[in-house]
C-alpha cells in the first residue's frame, strides 16, 4: 500500500521571522512594500496554502530578518490578519498578530497631488478610520483627503 504524502517540507529558518496568515492575494504586495524582491536574504514564499481559519493564506520565511515598527505597520495595512513569529537559533521567541494602528506616518503617500507633502519635504501623517461599510481609509493630516488601500502607494 502506498502513501501519498499530503505537505510539502520547507527547511526551518534558524534565524529570521514567518509572516503568516497573510491574505492569499497580498502576498506578492507584501514581499515588494518589505522590499523582499531585492534582498540578498534567503526567502521562501508560499500562496493559496489551505488554512482552517481562512480557507486560503499566504506565508513568507525571510533569514536573518527582523521587522522594524514602521515595516509591521507596511504589513498590517495590506495584510491585517498576518502573524509575524520571529525565530532565533529555530525556535519560536516571539508570536504576535500585527495591528493597524490610529496613525500612519511616512509609509503611504498621500494620493492628492496637491497636498503638502508632495511638493514639501513634509512627512506624510494619516488618520486611521474605517467608513460606513466597514472598509479602512486613511484621512491624510494635512489636505484631509480620504485614500482607500486600493490608493496606497508605499514610499
Amino acid at each position: 500500500m502506498s502513501t501519498k504524502r499530503k505537505e510539502l517540507i520547507v527547511s526551518a529558518i534558524q534565524n529570521g521571522t514567518v509572516i503568516d496568515h497573510i491574505p492569499a492575494e497580498s502576498v506578492f504586495q507584501v514581499i515588494r512594500i518589505l522590499g523582499l524582491d531585492k534582498t540578498d536574504k534567503q526567502v521562501y514564499f508560499g500562496i493559496n496554502l489551505e488554512s482552517k481559519k481562512y480557507k486560503r493564506k499566504g506565508i513568507i520565511k525571510i533569514s536573518e530578518k527582523y521587522f522594524e515598527n514602521f515595516e509591521v505597520n507596511k504589513i498590517a495595512l495590506v495584510a491585517p490578519t498576518a502573524t509575524l513569529i520571529e525565530i532565533r537559533d529555530f525556535d519560536v521567541v516571539s508570536k504576535s498578530n500585527v495591528k493597524i494602528p490610529e496613525t500612519i506616518e511616512k509609509i503611504v503617500k498621500c494620493f492628492n497631488p496637491n497636498c503638502i507633502t508632495n511638493h514639501q519635504q513634509v512627512p506624510t501623517k494619516f488618520k486611521v478610520f474605517y467608513d460606513e461599510n466597514n472598509q479602512m481609509k486613511l484621512a491624510c493630516h494635512y489636505c484631509e483627503k480620504n485614500t482607500s488601500p486600493a490608493n496606497f502607494v508605499f514610499v
